[in-house]
């Protein structure tokens, strides 16, 4: 006979590998109904299933069929939690991913007309609503079910890698995955070094608070006092470091198809804004939020006027020594790293994967395209919590949440600010790109840390560490 422990870390292990599915039934209209069968298709995985659906119902999806088929992989399909708003010609629901604890709002608009054509559907994540809480454990149940968790996802090709869970500074949990070298047959360690994505923000923001303490930058100055040759005065002008540590500065992004002609002439920081300093602004600064990697790109380049130093050799200087983090960096692509894993990712509409070589920038800056290892993150926010890198003061400044995002958080200098249902905080930052994911949680009132690198396409880090976060003691 199963102990209540048990049962409960048996539901757990159902829930994530796709057994559990309780699925609300939607009203009697033919937007729901709509709604209802595009899910069953959907949910089927069969592509042409799928396909005969969108050829049939909402045409101008069709063609974009190989997205759909890649969506469906990611998110192992999705089961309505909750009916919305439902009229004759549109409907809303909440859905969770029933390969996740992600949850999602989606609204389906159809053509009042027989045979109500789909006119449009709109799918984006949500925070997970009031209702739907998910129990605490204790750490250890919670960590059983992360291994339950990280098991099935490794054995469905939705996890590689390696996660660590530490509770006030001391490591509790660690685990690795799936092979750091398909091809040479290397596997996963526990120092393999991961590329991070826009993990590097935090390195970058915690640079500028630095300086801020040292009385060499000032938050409220616009950024061309420290970019006096910037090519858009307007821009330099009107733009505060604030704005640009918060994204809300309007700068924009870089990513997209100038930086994939570009790629790997893009060499120093200097380099981007050759490309992109004359352009204008997104919107009025301060007006709305808006994640800009170009943003973080001009940080760095403020770094190196305020501080004298290169970006690269500041942050080594002045972050990764002090916190003690040896396997930390952003040398070029080109040059080898013992322990660096290799990205796989899948296209749209491919089977297989396929290294993600061809993705990658020369090298990463300070926006993002760094490696690390989950040992260095646990390092990193130890060196925060013992003000090794910041006093106490600045610690908080660069921690504490200031503009709200449109997923229900706040986002903060460089880290996200996060409230759970139930009030746990945890501040950290994620990252992703084809062929890697990463994510840290650090949440100060229950002393744990979470760190999950993945060398797999998001969310496979991402899943991981919010499934853990989710389950853990409050304290």
């Amino acid at each position: 006979m199963k102990t209540p422990t048990q049962l409960r870390l048996a539901a757990v292990v159902l829930l994530v590998s796709g057994c559990l599915f309780a699925q609300v039934q939607l009203p009697d209209t033919p937007a729901a109904h709509q709604l209802s069968a595009w899910l069953a298709a959907f949910n089927s995985g069969d592509r042409a299933s799928l396909l005969t659906f969108l050829q049939k119902n909402f045409p101008a999806r069709a063609a974009e069929i190989d997205g759909e088929m890649g969506f469906r992989e990611q998110t192992g399909g999705f089961t309505v939690k909750q009916a919305g708003e439902c009229s004759a010609a549109k409907c809303s629901a909440i859905l969770q991913e029933r390969g996740s604890d992600q949850f999602a709002r989606i609204v389906v608009e159809v053509d009042p007309a027989e045979p109500h054509t789909i006119k449009g559907i709109e799918l984006r994540a949500s925070p997970r609503p009031t209702g739907f809480s998910i129990p605490r454990m204790t750490e250890a149940e919670a960590l059983k079910g992360l291994r339950s968790y990280l098991d099935q996802a490794a054995a469905d090709g939705h996890f590689s890698g390696a996660a660590l869970v530490a509770k006030d500074g001391k490591r509790v949990f660690t685990a690795v995955y799936g092979m750091a070298d398909r091809e040479k047959k290397i596997p996963n360690q526990l120092n393999t070094q991961f590329r991070i994505g826009s993990m590097n923000k935090m390195f970058t923001a915690t640079a500028v608070l630095q300086l801020v303490q040292a009385g060499k930058i000032n938050l409220n100055d616009p950024f061309g006092k420290y970019l006096p040759d910037y090519p858009n005065k307007d821009v330099a002008s009107k733009v505060t470091i604030h704005q640009l540590l918060t994204h809300t500065g309007g700068t924009g992004d870089f990513f997209g198809p100038e930086f994939d002609k570009h790629r790997l002439e893009l060499r120093t920081l200097q380099d981007y804004v050759k490309l992109y300093g004359e352009r204008g602004l997104a919107f009025e600064p301060g007006s709305r939020w808006e994640y800009s990697n170009y943003g973080f790109l001009l940080l760095g380049l403020v770094v190196e006027k305020a501080s004298g130093q290169d970006y690269y050799e500041y942050v080594r200087e002045h972050i990764f020594k002090p916190a003690g983090m040896n396997s930390t960096d952003s040398l070029p692509e080109d040059q080898a790293v013992a322990n660096r894993s290799v990205g796989y990712t899948k296209a749209e509409g491919a089977t297989e994967l396929r290294p993600n070589v061809d993705t990658l920038p020369y090298r990463g800056t300070s926006a993002g395209g760094g490696y690390s290892t989950v040992e260095d993150f646990l390092a990193f926010a130890n060196a925060l919590a013992n003000h090794k890198l910041l006093d106490a003061k600045h610690y908080d400044l660069l921690t504490t949440g200031k503009v709200e995002t449109p997923r229900g958080s706040k986002y903060a200098y460089g880290f996200g600010d996060e409230i759970s249902a139930d009030g746990v905080r945890c501040f950290g930052h994620g990252g992703g790109a084809p062929g890697m994911n990463g994510d840290l949680k650090i949440c100060p009132q229950s002393g744990y840390v979470i760190a999950v690198l993945a060398n797999l396409d998001p969310q496979a880090a991402d899943h991981a560490a919010e499934f853990i976060a989710a389950r853990l003691p409050k304290n």
